[in-house]
Parts: C-alpha cells; structure tokens; sequence
C-alpha cells in the first residue's frame, strides 16, 4: 500500500535544501511513497493535502511561518500526519516561531567552531531508528540547541568548551565543557510522531552511513 509525503523545501540557501530535496525523494518513491515536493510555505495553507499526507519532510532554514500557516501545520501533526527532518532545516527553521519550534522539540542557537570533528553518542541501541548502531564521528557543524526535557532522546554529543563561540562572540566557552547535548530525538505532537536530527548540515553528511541510516528510519518511523 503506497503513502504519502511531502517535501517542502527553501530558505536560506546554506543548507543546500534542494540538493538534499532531490537526495530523499527518490529515495522515498522506492520506499513507495507518492512524492509531492513545493518550494512554497503556501502549501501549509492547504488543509486537505496536508491532512492526506503520511509524513511532511520541512527542510526550509530560517524565514517567516505565518500564523495560519501555523495553524494549519501543527494541526495536521496533531491529528495524525507525521514529520521528520534534520539540522537546521528543521530545527532553525523559523527563529521567532515558538509554537513551531515546541512541536520540533528545540532550536538551534549555536555552533561553536563551525565545521569541527565530533563523536555522536548511541543512547538507545535497542531503539528500531538506533538497532545494530554505534558511536560514530562526524565532520561537521556541532549543534548547540535548546531542547524540550520531554524529548525521547536517542544520541547526544559531548561539547569541548574549547571551540569561540562565534563572530559576535569570538571566544570560547569553557563552562559548557562536557555538556552533553541532544543530537537525535523523537517524540509525539498529538497523535503524530515527530523525527528531528541535528546531522545534516550539507548532502556531505549523509554519505556517512550512520547518519543516512538514522535518516532514512527516522522518517520512516516519524510516517503515519
């Protein structure tokens, strides 16, 4: 039995949206998925499709969501339709947007060093999206995040406190050192499932196979 999905893809163009747009869907289709993609937040003002839709893949970084947009979106979650996505184009996708990032479950705030070498940390290999993983590396941007405590947190990363911070504040952060932060989580927004992975900055990530693994069962997990 096929299903649905869809991809909306935008925003700032760092995050490499289409390439990584043109990466999944076929991907998907060969998961027998019907594929609708838009490069238009409009399409969140259409509650049919969105109500008929499986599973919803934003990968849109920064911009405005506005309130019916909202609406709309959070509503179609909570009645059943799942999401799932990673890094910024999911967890940096609208700074101002509270109610948007409370259904994520974070938001980024900060990646101190920029593209750094970092271990991801396998909390739950039993889980079916972590099963037969282990601890890997990654070369990329470390994400610092503000998160929900009622995530259900599936890999964490350790910080230095060694790295500056950023340009505006270009010094390192020693009280941070050890902080164990969220990488990968899942949770529930209603009756739908939420997937969000902070891995991903560019297509480069996930030819890391733990990462496109984790990936490809954490959008799988998060469909209707």
């Amino acid at each position: 039995m096929s299903k649905n999905a869809v991809m909306v893809w935008g925003g700032w163009p760092g995050h490499s949206p289409k390439q990584c747009t043109e990466l999944f869907a076929p991907w998907l289709e060969s998961q027998k998925y019907s594929v609708t993609i838009s490069d238009s937040l409009d399409i969140y003002l259409d509650t049919n499709l969105l109500n008929s839709m499986d599973l919803i893949i934003p990968i849109w970084t920064q911009g405005i969501l506005h309130e019916k947009h909202t609406s709309n979106l959070l509503e179609a979650i909570a009645n059943g339709t799942g999401i799932a996505g990673w890094h910024g184009c999911m967890g940096d996708s609208f700074r101002e947007n509270v109610n948007y990032q409370f259904m994520v479950g974070g938001q980024w705030v900060a990646h101190p060093g920029g593209i750094i070498k970092y271990k991801v940390k396998i909390l739950s290999p039993s889980d079916p999206i972590m099963h037969g993983l282990t601890d890997f590396e990654v070369f990329s941007e470390q994400y610092y995040m503000h998160v929900d405590p009622s995530n259900e947190v599936l890999a964490t990363t350790s910080f230095s406190g060694k790295e500056n911070i950023s340009k505006i504040a270009p010094y390192n952060s020693p009280w941070i050192q050890g902080c164990e932060m969220p990488v990968i989580w899942k949770r529930h927004w209603g009756r739908g499932k939420v997937f969000y992975s902070s891995i991903g900055h560019k297509p480069d990530d996930f030819e890391i196979p733990e990462v496109l693994e984790i990936t490809k069962r954490g959008l799988l997990w998060a469909s209707r």
